[in-house]
């Protein structure tokens, strides 16, 4: 990976942080984005002292808010004319109702509308750059995900969050691959599941959610390095540099649900997606 540039978000927990480490000692440029400006910084200094890459660098960005994700877009675009990889990995669950201050439920608007507007901000640098890749965190969870009525998606009448959002922003990725790879075939674009990780995952909340994480983890969950397999080998591999468009689990094509490979889905939310992030 010596040459090479990988932009990486949701990379100081879990996944994330343990794809972080291998993709610095890989001898590429690595930036990760991160949200709290301590723990971003100290995975920077971090990473640069256990795999001896100085070509570390952090942006701090909140990619929940698209004013986050255009100027962390910015300040990726100021640093570096090339782009061979960018990792959208980002993500979490809310189960409290909560919209942003672009009037998007934050589930959706953080796991799928960051990947959408980031990879579009970028999407210039990706095509200038031979061979780019985009890989997107997606989950099993995408199977409980409907996305029955997208006007729903805008207006969210019925104010749902929890696992029913994040089920329609894993399947929303799905989607978004499929359509992006058939949109733009220059760029490769898949998208993975992790499994189960033992990570910071869904503790962000009080209650019975964060709790239930806690207790499970232990005893049923991969390690994070485990989890971060298949984003590796999808951002680096040269077998996984042959194919787009597809859905993974441990590094091999994974069928999905029915509904993630509707191809007049994947095109409305795209249009959506569009509309929501103010796309011409």
């Amino acid at each position: 990976m010596n040459g090479k540039v990988v932009l990486l978000t949701g990379a100081t927990e879990g996944i994330g942080k343990a794809a972080a480490h291998v993709l610095a000692g890989s001898g590429a440029t690595l930036v990760v984005v991160g949200r709290n400006s301590d723990k971003t910084r100290a995975l920077e200094l971090e990473l640069r002292s256990k795999t001896s890459n100085e070509r570390v660098e952090s942006i701090i960005a909140d990619l929940s808010v698209q004013s986050g994700v255009r100027a962390a877009a910015d300040a990726f675009l100021a640093r570096h004319e090339r782009l061979d990889v960018l990792a959208n990995n980002a993500g979490a669950v809310f189960t409290e109702y909560e919209e942003t201050s672009d009037g998007i439920e934050r589930t959706f608007a953080l796991n799928h509308l960051s990947y959408f507007l980031l990879t579009h901000l970028l999407s210039d640098r990706l095509k200038a750059t031979p061979g780019a890749r985009v890989v997107s965190t997606s989950s099993g969870a995408h199977r409980s995900g409907k996305l029955a009525n997208l006007d729903h998606v805008v207006r969210n009448p019925d104010k749902r969050a929890g696992f029913t959002a994040y089920g329609d922003s894993k399947l929303a990725n799905i989607l978004f691959t499929r359509e992006h790879s058939r949109r733009i075939p220059g760029v490769l674009a898949n998208c993975f599941h992790p499994g189960f990780v033992a990570t910071g995952f869904g503790q962000n909340n009080g209650g019975l959610l964060g709790w239930g994480m806690r207790v499970a983890a232990p005893w049923v969950a991969r390690t994070p390095e485990k989890g971060a397999e298949t984003l590796v080998w999808l951002a680096t591999d040269p077998e996984a540099g042959k194919i787009s468009g597809e859905y993974f689990l441990d590094c091999k094509v994974k069928r999905s649900s029915a509904r993630a490979r509707d191809e007049k889905l994947a095109s409305d939310l795209w249009t959506l997606s569009q509309k929501l992030c103010g796309i011409a």
